[in-house]
């Protein structure tokens, strides 16, 4: 193949606008901001179940509180009844004995469901003081993963400027290009990486192999306009002043 020496050159600013693309977007693959959201959603979503968990357990212990007040409220009921009853004096002698029975029972019953009842509050307390914990513990990560977020959002808008501006010079850089030599560069940079790379001190510039004897001078007497490729790699060597030929 055959193109002019001085379009041969243009292939080294279009390689040089390719490897930023192509940092570009590596960057945008790897940024460390990925892996670190994907940890702060897990940690997020850790930290809501737990929330979501306690908040059960609250519930929980709410229903089971107010069935306790309730059970209590009738035993109290209960007593005022019958206590009412023996200060009416209008009962019999066994039925003030039954009644008296019965309001010492009750107030035993009474004494234990109060117990329970405390019992079960002070469990909601401490229930209460996790779902506080578990709380600041979701906050932070959500302030963390925000900031993932930003940083990343930041990295996105810096990477789509630079490739927006490359974008633009490979455009200009392509004007004029023949399809053919334009070819043989693509088809080399999705196969190796490097499309075309300088010769520099007979070192290829894509796969950095210093070139034998053998090939420096079958490129030394090719025609200036030939389009050489190296052995190894493949990319379009462009020979210039530095080739050291």
């Amino acid at each position: 193949m055959k193109a002019d020496p001085a379009v041969q050159r243009r292939l080294l600013d279009l390689a040089e606008v390719d490897a930023e693309l192509s940092r570009a977007q590596h960057r945008r693959r790897t940024m460390p901001e990925l892996a670190e959201i994907t940890e702060a959603e897990k940690a997020v979503q850790t930290r809501r179940d737990a929330q979501v968990a306690i908040q059960t357990q609250l519930d929980d212990l709410d229903r089971e509180v107010a069935r306790q007040e309730k059970e209590i409220d009738a035993v109290r009921a209960r007593e005022e009844r019958d206590r009412a009853l023996l200060a009416g004096g209008t009962v019999g002698a066994k039925q003030l004995t039954d009644l008296e029975h019965e309001l010492a029972t009750l107030e035993r019953r009474q004494g234990v469901l109060e117990d329970d009842l405390l019992e079960l509050m002070e469990r909601r307390e401490a229930v209460e003081m996790d779902g506080k914990h578990a709380g600041v513990e979701l906050a932070r990560a959500e302030e963390k993963l925000a900031d993932g977020v930003r940083r990343r959002d930041e990295n996105l808008t810096d990477i789509g400027t630079i490739e927006a501006r490359r974008a633009e010079d490979r455009t200009k850089v392509l004007s004029g290009m023949p399809a053919d030599l334009l070819a043989v560069y693509e088809r080399r940079r999705t196969q190796k990486g490097i499309g075309a790379a300088l010769l520099r001190a007979r070192r290829c510039g894509a796969c950095r192999i210093e070139l034998d004897s053998r090939e420096i001078s079958r490129i030394r007497e090719a025609p200036a306009d030939d389009v050489i490729e190296c052995e190894e790699c493949g990319a379009i060597l462009v020979r210039t002043p530095e080739s050291g030929l």
